[in-house]
């Protein structure tokens, strides 16, 4: 029989890649979102590769379509989708979209309002967004979702990036980033989750906002110039100190005048949730963000993340990491797993 086909990362279209080290098979997933409009699969959903050392990866494989029964527009491709196992299955969370929908803008008066009137409103009219639950048995899917007729976040907010967290109790928590298209100054939030991730509990709960990156403070912001307070791409991970640190990403003024995506950090030294958070520097540069880390077969720490955003070619691209006890810190850019030919 002839092995299956195998491809790098530099050959595989991705954008905000997430991975599951699976080790009771030593496979490694790697999920993304696929849009059939431009690629040969018919449809939209989220696809898998596999992989046993990181380099070669078999796929895709389809685990997630849109459905045609939820509120979500079956023609737009889902963003960010990650898999976390909980209580023996495993939930897909990911952001779908219904652009018909049209979300009510802030209020005439506000501070919100006013920077919006200055800018491109016309262009950015804020629709239905948000992060969705689906579940599955296996890894390889299919998923399904918990519920077709709303979001998790609230439906009148557009959220995106959601990402599962368990606090010291064990209590389920989707923490994710609110538009900045709707709000201006992007923020990241957490709501409760039931404990069969059914729905939320409660109302969101505020953690920080974009503009507290620590690499604004050198930089003015202008009403015609609104992308410096993307909030995207959050995701938690233990230290060995105790505190929690919260990948995410967003924009900076690049020295040549363009704006450019970035991987960054904040850590709540309390190892709460709710903070305080402190901000930390840029991790990873170079129009290159939304990461996530995952610990290898091999005893090591991994980043990865994708690089050429708002460019016709997006890859994925891994670095390896170390805990620094008060945050990550990246140790070495591994070509040989993003680009093995330049390496």
């Amino acid at each position: 029989m002839t092995a299956a086909p195998t491809q790098t990362l530099d050959q595989i279209p991705v954008h905000d890649p997430f991975v599951v080290a699976d080790a009771r098979t030593g496979r490694y997933h790697l999920f993304t979102a696929f849009d059939g409009r431009r690629g040969p699969i018919h449809g939209t959903g989220v696809v898998s590769y596999t992989s046993e050392n990181l380099r070669d990866w078999s796929g895709p494989n389809v685990v997630f379509r849109v459905p045609g029964d939820s509120w979500a527009d079956r023609d737009a491709a889902p963003w960010a989708p990650e898999v976390h196992e909980y209580r023996g299955r495993y939930y897909l969370f990911t952001t779908l979209h219904q652009p018909a929908t049209e979300l009510p803008w802030p209020q005439r008066g506000s501070t919100v309002f006013e920077v919006r009137s200055a800018g491109d409103s016309a262009a950015r009219r804020p629709t239905a967004r948000g992060t969705v639950i689906a579940v599955a048995d296996s890894l390889d899917g299919p998923f399904e979702l918990v519920r077709t007729d709303r979001p998790i976040p609230p439906p009148e907010f557009m959220s995106l990036d959601g990402t599962l967290y368990l606090d010291d109790d064990g209590t389920p928590w989707m923490v994710y980033a609110h538009e900045w298209v709707q709000v201006i100054d992007g923020t990241f939030e957490a709501i409760r989750l039931a404990p069969d991730l059914s729905g939320p509990v409660g109302e969101p709960v505020h953690l920080f906002r974009a503009s507290e990156g620590s690499w604004l403070r050198e930089w003015a912001a202008t009403a015609g110039s609104l992308a410096p307070y993307v909030s995207d791409g959050c995701q938690l991970r233990r230290l060995e100190s105790g505190a929690l640190t919260m990948l995410w990403a967003s924009y900076r003024r690049h020295p040549d005048g363009h704006d450019e995506y970035i991987e960054t950090s904040a850590t709540s030294p309390s190892g709460s949730l709710f903070g305080p958070w402190v901000q930390n520097g840029i991790l990873v540069d170079g129009n290159a963000g939304h990461g996530m880390v995952f610990d290898g077969f091999d005893g090591r720490s991994y980043l990865i993340l994708h690089r050429g955003m708002n460019t016709p070619v997006v890859r994925a691209e891994i670095f390896e990491i170390v805990d620094d006890g008060d945050q990550l810190r990246v140790v070495a850019d591994r070509l040989d797993l993003s680009h093995p030919s330049e390496a």
